[in-house]
């Protein structure tokens, strides 16, 4: 039976309905992970945790050490990731409420630690990252936000911005221009660490506001901490119905 694990992002630092049986710290090569890996049942399955941005949130997105993350969830056992991602939206159809479970991502990020290969090497290695997102795993999401209800998009490009500012009306352009739906600060390199890793991985992308240039209002906190308490009840129900259509 696959060994999942959750990565939770902005808005969910702690995994409601988790019933923890310890909480694993993992020494790594790359440092400390985030926050300690909690392991525990949630849905009926054993399940890891990892609060992207630690417990409390307080690592901002340029900060957090992905190498360290995904490699300590491997070393726990973790064999499937899916990631929870908060974004802003770029398409008409990306309103605040909506979730993305996108196929592809552009990567705008720049002086992150990116990869494992890296330092002292016997050999250079070039992983196919053509398709960033397991689609088994894609589809297993897709198929528990219609069983929701939720207002859902099955595709969209994800572009992963350096943060933690937001970003300018020109450059959502940009990324508009450029064929990206959504806009977010985590997704990268995290795909790409678990790629090299040959970990299985998704994202649950929640939309908590229109991207800059993409209403008349200005981007405020108190909107997107609203848009993250509305969401994560749906988000949680989305990944219990994913874990229990996997059991195999």
């Amino acid at each position: 039976m696959t060994v999942y694990a959750i990565i939770g992002g902005t808005g969910l630092t702690q995994l409601e309905g988790l019933t923890i049986r310890r909480s694993l710290a993992v020494d790594t090569p790359y440092g400390a992970p985030s926050a300690d890996i909690q392991i525990g049942d949630y849905a009926g399955r054993e399940v890891l945790f990892l609060a992207r941005h630690g417990h409390p949130h307080r690592l901002p997105p340029h900060q957090v050490n992905y190498r360290a993350n995904l490699w300590a969830l491997k070393q726990a056992g973790a064999e499937a990731i899916l990631a929870v991602n908060a974004v802003g939206g770029i398409h008409a159809a990306m309103g605040t409420g909506h979730f993305c479970v996108p196929h592809q991502l552009i990567d705008y990020t720049s002086g992150r630690q990116h990869t494992y290969f890296a330092d002292d090497l016997e050999a250079v290695t070039h992983i196919d990252f053509s398709y960033p997102y397991s689609e088994s795993l894609r589809q297993r999401l897709i198929a528990a936000l219609a069983a929701e209800g939720c207002s859902y998009s099955s595709h969209g490009v994800y572009a992963c911005t350096q943060g933690p500012r937001l970003e300018t009306v020109a450059e959502i352009a940009r990324l508009e221009r450029d064929g990206c739906d959504i806009v977010g600060m985590t997704g990268m390199p995290e795909a790409a660490l678990a790629r090299e890793l040959e970990l299985d991985y998704a994202c649950l992308a929640l939309v908590v506001n229109p991207a800059a240039g993409k209403s008349t209002a200005v981007i405020t906190m108190a909107e997107i901490e609203q848009a993250l308490h509305d969401g994560m009840g749906k988000v949680k129900s989305t990944l219990a119905r994913v874990l229990v259509s996997s059991v195999e």
